[in-house]
């Protein structure tokens, strides 16, 4: 069994801000069920260009619907530009942590919101890719950069620690080479990777 925090048991059995908004200004969706995670969110902005109003609708375990109901509560308030420099681990530190095994909750998050926001600058409604941003993890869809930036965010150290962070890795193992040859570049890069990892308890 995980070990939670109060917090995180508090937004998993009281969630807050859960359901559809009509006709919102920016919206976003992440994720598979086929991967066992989805999530669904949204915002409207108020007259004065802050989130006003925000939801969502997620599938997913007791640390997906935290960290979902985390967000809306953090982002209510904020300006957009505000509210796309929130990262994963603004989101969990916001919880009191998350098991180290749980963090990709966190990442899908962040992920939604950014897609949310994309969604309300240029009217796309699919989760945007860079064209030239290569499948790492066939069985999750894992990009590329979402391998450097969870690496790069949280000063991940070895390849579990990708796998808890945003899945890959985390089925057939194929992939396990090309995370290997990501986390090396970014440790030799010098953005201070190599220190100490996010592994929150």
């Amino acid at each position: 069994m995980w070990e939670y925090t109060d917090k995180v048991l508090d937004h998993f059995q009281n969630p807050r801000n859960v359901g559809k908004i009509d006709n919102p200004d920016g919206a976003g969706q992440v994720g598979a069920l086929a991967c066992g995670d989805a999530l669904w969110l949204a915002f409207k902005l108020g007259a004065d260009g802050r989130i006003a109003e925000a939801k969502f609708r997620t599938f997913g375990c007791a640390s997906a619907i935290a960290s979902s109901s985390a967000l809306t509560e953090m982002i209510i308030g904020m300006t957009l530009d505000e509210a796309r420099r929130v990262t994963n681990k603004d989101i969990a530190d916001y919880l009191g942590g998350l098991p180290a095994e749980k963090m990709h909750c966190s990442v899908m998050g962040r992920e939604a919101l950014e897609a949310a926001i994309h969604n309300y600058e240029t009217g796309e409604t699919t989760v945007w890719r860079l064209k030239d941003d290569p499948v790492v993890c066939k069985c999750f869809d894992v990009h590329r950069t979402e391998v450097e930036r969870v690496v790069k965010e949280n000063k991940l150290t070895d390849i579990a620690q990708i796998t808890n962070f945003c899945k890959a890795g985390g089925a057939c193992g194929g992939c396990r080479g090309e995370l290997q040859k990501i986390l090396d570049n970014e440790i030799h890069s010098g953005n201070g990777i190599g220190e100490t990892a996010q592994d929150t308890p």
